[in-house]
Formats: structure tokens, C-alpha cells, sequence
């Protein structure tokens, strides 16, 4: 296995880059993302969590996907069921807690990735009992006990990543998502961070979710 998109889960090298963006500014746009960008910088000492314990040797690295959508699984129009993963490109080494986290920040989110009203974005805790059982069922024997203990934090620090993202590309004039239209890049920014704090208000209920199937 080789890393076919380098850094691509690489989160403080994503927060670098948005510090990068801020400073040039080259849009104009920073100061209609004043409270986004504060919102960044104050957890970006979280940024490195994950990659400082990969560096230490106390998680381990694995084969994964890194872009666990619900649009990259194909299911079966007439059953529901699922019937494979697909978007393979991004199959590399990595860690356990990048797939598990991104799954649950596309799909525990009742709302769209760029909805405006901000009151419909939430981690709905059925919908992450149901991610958590799941996953465990399938690989609990398999997962470290720090693997087991940085899951609920493991879909924070990938919703951050992708808000972060998100901003990145809006301060720098939306040219790695497309948009259909003007501040959409900043709608799914404040979509990715309503989740994260949404995910902080609700950590220790959903921990105890894990705690409940580990």
C-alpha cells in the first residue's frame, strides 16, 4: 500500500493551510468568515491529536478507505441493501478512526451538508448508536483500546478537518469543491462546525454509547 493522496487526513497540515488562506485573503472574504475562523483557531491544538499518537507508535496504522460517505457504498434500489464500497481511489494506509469518524460526520447529520438553517444540523445520537453498533460488531476484536477510546473523538476531529476544509476553499475563492452557488463553500463550513459543536455538547452521551458496545 502506498499513500495515493499524500496528507490527505494530514489535520494540522489542513489548519496550516487555512491560516495560509486567512493571510492572503486573496478573495476578500475573511471578514465574512470572522467567527469561522475563530472558531478554527481555537481548537487547533486538537489538530495533531491522532498524528502525534501514530507518531508515538500507540495507534496503528491501517488500511482504510478515507472518504467514508453514504454516496461512496452502492446499494441495491430494490432491497436497500448494501451492496459494495466504491471510490477506491482514496485506499491507502491510514488510521482506523479516520473512516469510523468521516462516516459518522456525513451520515449522523439529518441535515444537508450546506443547509442555512443552522437549527436543523445535529449528531443525532440514534443514528450514532446505530454507526457504533454496526462498526463494532465488525471489527471490535480487532480495534486497540485507545482505538476504542478515541472514537466519539475521532468524529469530531474529522467533521473540524472538513469544515476547515470547507473555509480553506472559500477564502481562496472555491477552487477545489464546486458550488452552484455564492458562499456555499462557507454553508457547508458552518454546517461541518455546528456538528463539531454539537458533537462537544453531546461528548459524553455519546461516549457512553461506545461504552456501551466496546
Amino acid at each position: 500500500m502506498h499513500e495515493t493522496i499524500p496528507d490527505f487526513h494530514h489535520t494540522p497540515k489542513r489548519f496550516q493551510a487555512l491560516v495560509e488562506a486567512v493571510q492572503r485573503d486573496t478573495c476578500n472574504r475573511a471578514s465574512s468568515a470572522r467567527a469561522e475562523i475563530a472558531f478554527a483557531e481555537k481548537r487547533s491544538k486538537e489538530t495533531g491529536i491522532l498524528l502525534d499518537l501514530l507518531a508515538q507508535g500507540r495507534l496503528p496504522r491501517r488500511v482504510t478507505h478515507n472518504d467514508t460517505k453514504f454516496n461512496n457504498v452502492l446499494i441495491d434500489d430494490l432491497t436497500g441493501e448494501g451492496v459494495c464500497v466504491i471510490d477506491l481511489d482514496t485506499v491507502m494506509p491510514g488510521l482506523s478512526l479516520y473512516d469510523f469518524g468521516d462516516s459518522v460526520r456525513s451520515g449522523a447529520n439529518p441535515a444537508a451538508e450546506d443547509e442555512r438553517d443552522l437549527s436543523k444540523v445535529t449528531v443525532d445520537v440514534q443514528t450514532f448508536d446505530r454507526f457504533v453498533s454496526g462498526y463494532l460488531d465488525a471489527v471490535r476484536d480487532l480495534l486497540t483500546p485507545i482505538e476504542l477510546d478515541l472514537l466519539t473523538f475521532s468524529a469530531r476531529i474529522m467533521t473540524l478537518e472538513c469544515g476547515i476544509r470547507f473555509l480553506t476553499d472559500y477564502l481562496s475563492g472555491d477552487v477545489y469543491f464546486k458550488t452552484r452557488r455564492e458562499s456555499q463553500n462557507l454553508d457547508r463550513c458552518r454546517t461541518q462546525f455546528k456538528m463539531v459543536q454539537d458533537m462537544e455538547d453531546k461528548a459524553d452521551l455519546l461516549t457512553r454509547v461506545v461504552d456501551r458496545y466496546r
